[in-house]
């Protein structure tokens, strides 16, 4: 399957929620050094690991059935009015950024690709919900296609692995159009129009990677939590494929929605989401939240990397801010997720958790009532962690 070459969007024509008086925390961006490991306690870096440390206070499926369906509150009316701001904001952004139709039902990507479980479906309707993401991560990044220090005259040869759709891979194909770009994939569903200088190809990042050794000047990675089960092993291929003095990059998030003020409860329908996911990440053996617990840097030290850096961000899950920008970054987040609540969590709350249809329905219905609301001040946490390989 094929999809056509999608460009950056014209930021969408943003009307002001009414927001509440209470404080309302900024999210911003904070980077840090790398800080030496030494003394700390052992952190795991696979999903074996972690299942040591099983999730608290995760609400089942049989608790939210049993809620129903919300109700507006006596002083709500989301549909008439936030609603209807957010609703017509977002049909903005698709049709800058979205140029093809969803289809009915949800795929997956093929057995004869990988033996293995992931998570994410691969029709048109979750592949415009990630393109979304990542111009939104384009927003908060500040345009940066890359935070590790490249130099163009040394760059020949560039992979991303987990390219998706393909959008990062073309963004750098076209900035540094002297370099050949490989975006690897285990789902067939990048664009057949692309600059000359990219390729796409079918490889499954978890097994050993089919490149020879210190081949690549730059290793991309982004956005692929519940993709593996030993992240040290995953950066061990890429040591193994990268240059000496050579980059990888890996950008990612935590699964688990934060809020500084206290305003996501712990039952809440996004209090309890990173930890449904969690719960069924370690049942599956696989890591869903990448940026927590230093689990990114510390593998990338463990695959032998050094000058390994750390930056971190928040994005917000809706157009809460009174910051332009983060409430823009916030609009994407809210069009991304809202467009396809079920679809995202589909395969895991249903066939890992055992959730049935009805309690997936419910629940979805909860989370888009949260993110209507901007008196909930959620952001998610992400954490890009670059290295190099020694000269």
């Amino acid at each position: 399957m094929s999809t056509p070459v999608k460009r950056k969007p014209q930021s969408p024509p943003l009307e002001t929620p009414s927001l509440t008086k209470a404080k309302i925390p900024t999210p911003g961006s904070a980077s840090s050094g790398a800080a030496s490991s030494a003394g700390r306690a052992k952190l795991p870096t696979s999903a074996a690991e972690a299942s040591a440390t099983e999730p608290t206070g995760v609400l089942s499926g049989e608790h939210w059935l049993q809620q129903g369906l919300p109700r507006p509150g006596k002083d709500e009316d989301t549909d008439s009015a936030l609603g209807s701001d957010i609703d017509s904001s977002t049909a903005s952004i698709s049709s800058s950024i979205l140029n093809y139709r969803t289809i009915n039902g949800r795929t997956y990507h093929s057995d004869s690709v990988t033996d293995g479980e992931y998570w994410g479906p691969n029709d048109p309707k979750h592949i415009e919900a990630l393109d979304i993401i990542y111009h939104a991560c384009d927003l908060m990044l500040g345009g940066k296609l890359h935070q590790a220090p490249l130099v163009e005259s040394n760059l020949r040869n560039v992979v991303d692995i987990g390219t998706g759709s393909g959008i990062w891979a073309i963004d750098f194909a076209d900035k540094y159009n002297n370099c050949n770009v490989i975006g690897t994939d285990i789902s067939p569903v990048q664009p057949s129009w692309v600059p000359p200088n990219l390729q796409f190809e079918i490889n499954d990042a978890t097994k050993e990677w089919a490149f020879r050794e210190n081949h690549f000047d730059f290793i991309h990675m982004q956005f692929l939590n519940g993709a593996f089960g030993d992240l040290t092993q995953i950066y061990k291929e890429a040591y193994r494929c990268c240059k000496p003095g050579g980059w990888l990059e890996h950008s990612d998030l935590s699964t688990m929605i934060k809020s500084d003020d206290g305003s996501v409860l712990p039952e809440s329908a996004w209090g309890q989401w990173g930890k449904l996911f969690d719960a069924a990440g370690k049942k599956i053996g696989k890591i869903m939240a990448m940026a927590d617990n230093g689990l990114m840097e510390r593998a990338m030290r463990d695959a032998g990397f050094i000058n390994v850096k750390v930056k971190n961000f928040k994005m917000p899950t809706s157009p809460w801010p009174k910051d332009s920008k983060q409430k823009e970054i916030g609009l994407y987040y809210y069009a991304a997720i809202s467009s396809d609540v079920e679809g995202v969590m589909q395969y895991m709350f249903a066939n890992v958790l055992g959730w049935t249809q009805e309690q997936i329905a419910v629940f979805g219905a909860y989370a888009r009532r949260e993110l209507k609301d901007m008196s909930i001040h959620g952001y998610v946490r992400w954490k890009v962690v670059y290295g190099q390989k020694p000269e």
